[in-house]
């Protein structure tokens, strides 16, 4: 257990370009990436000491930025990995197959896993969607107010699997130069994302004397956010400043997409058989994470890219979707059966599978593709 007093201030934010070069954390797009980043924590270990231990179930992603870590398993196997060769996390996995310890003074970035999980499917969704709102021409005045409203801090908190439905259930209205939208002190249900237009900020520090102006907020801001997550009363006033366009999310709607759909998923213990009878195996990891070892004859279709390359789908057919921990194939297997196709979740993710049998099902230095809806030979 690393001591207190070597742990930076869990607030650190690493250097966002050098993290670029980490995966999956290139993967994500700028504003993700901020954000998981601001709950990270750098820490300085110094030769000797112990980084995690093999069997361990903790949560976090350990990346080396620095120095040198073995590790080793209780089968004998001993490995050294170099921050200078290493751009993947240290030996993850649910448990831990190896033990990693300092050999040299290093330091590390540790995130935690769920929320490094949920950011980057939350980050590649929206890149999906993206992609998809561009296939819409009836969409293209919309495109760039509905990327940025997927940006705000207030949809992390939902399931990236409900980031299609967030659209739907926001309610237009058009508002006058000089209306109020929400007015301090009253009772909240509901918040606002402005379309076109421009608000102004006020608060009365009593609530009774002259109000001070706070901001002027414009395209794709979010205000009044507060009332979905609790019962107070509003902080602040919001007047148009301009006549406009505002969209309205209603509390009951919010707790709605806050609620995770069921997704077909399939147990490990059957995805042999389904393999024998002919379901292609769809890994939707980054190209590096892919690279670096996959299921066997899966090809590999990157969320943010499964919009533009579901036309290498056929129909009829049965897919059989996988990450990591589940959730990038929960989401992908829900996209992919909008639009018609029988796919499912492979249960839990790669990580969790026994160490046993991920030896049975790995291949590296082999990858696969998709041609005329058969599973071939990479080049």
């Amino acid at each position: 257990m690393l001591d207190a007093s070597q742990r930076n201030d869990k607030n650190l934010q690493a250097d966002l370009s050098f993290s670029r070069s980490l995966v999956p954390l290139k993967a994500m797009t700028a504003s993700h990436l901020t954000v998981l980043l601001q709950s990270g924590a750098v820490e300085t270990v110094f030769a000797g000491q112990q980084l995690f231990a093999e069997g361990a179930y903790e949560n976090s992603h350990v990346f080396l930025l620095h120095g040198e870590v073995e590790l080793s398993s209780r089968r004998g196997e001993t490995q050294l990995a170099s921050a200078r060769a290493l751009i993947h996390p240290l030996a993850h996995s649910r448990p831990r197959r190896f033990s990693a310890r300092a050999k040299t003074d290093c330091s590390v970035l540790r995130l935690d896993s769920e929320a490094l999980d949920k950011l980057l499917t939350w980050s590649q969704v929206s890149e999906y969607l993206r992609v998809d709102i561009a296939y819409q021409r009836d969409l293209d005045e919309d495109a760039e107010w509905m990327m940025t409203v997927l940006k705000s801090n207030l949809f992390f908190k939902v399931p990236p699997i409900n980031v299609q439905q967030i659209f739907s259930r926001l309610t237009p209205m058009l508002v006058d130069a000089g209306e109020v939208i929400l007015r301090q002190g009253e009772i909240g249900d509901g918040c606002y994302f402005i379309k076109e237009g421009e608000a102004v900020v006020t608060r009365s520090p009593d609530g009774h004397s002259r109000p001070q102006r706070l901001a002027t907020i414009g395209v794709g801001r979010c205000f009044g956010e507060d009332a979905l997550l609790t019962a107070g009363v509003r902080n602040a006033t919001v007047t148009m400043r301009s006549a406009g366009v505002i969209m309205r999310l209603e509390k009951n709607d919010f707790i709605v997409l806050l609620r995770e759909p069921q997704v077909q998923s399939l147990p490990v213990a059957q995805l042999l058989g389904e393999i024998a009878a002919g379901a292609v195996v769809i890994d939707v990891r980054t190209e590096e994470e892919y690279s670096a070892g996959h299921i066997r004859q899966a090809v590999n279709i990157p969320l943010n890219l499964l919009r533009i390359k579901s036309r290498l789908l056929r129909q009829p057919g049965r897919y059989i979707i996988y990450c990591n921990s589940g959730r990038r194939s929960q989401a992908a297997a829900h996209l992919l059966h909008q639009r018609g196709f029988q796919a499912l979740a492979l249960a839990q993710g790669v990580d969790s599978i026994e160490a046993g049998l991920w030896r049975e099902l790995e291949q590296t230095g082999q990858n696969f593709m998709l041609r005329d809806g058969q599973v071939v030979r990479g080049q």
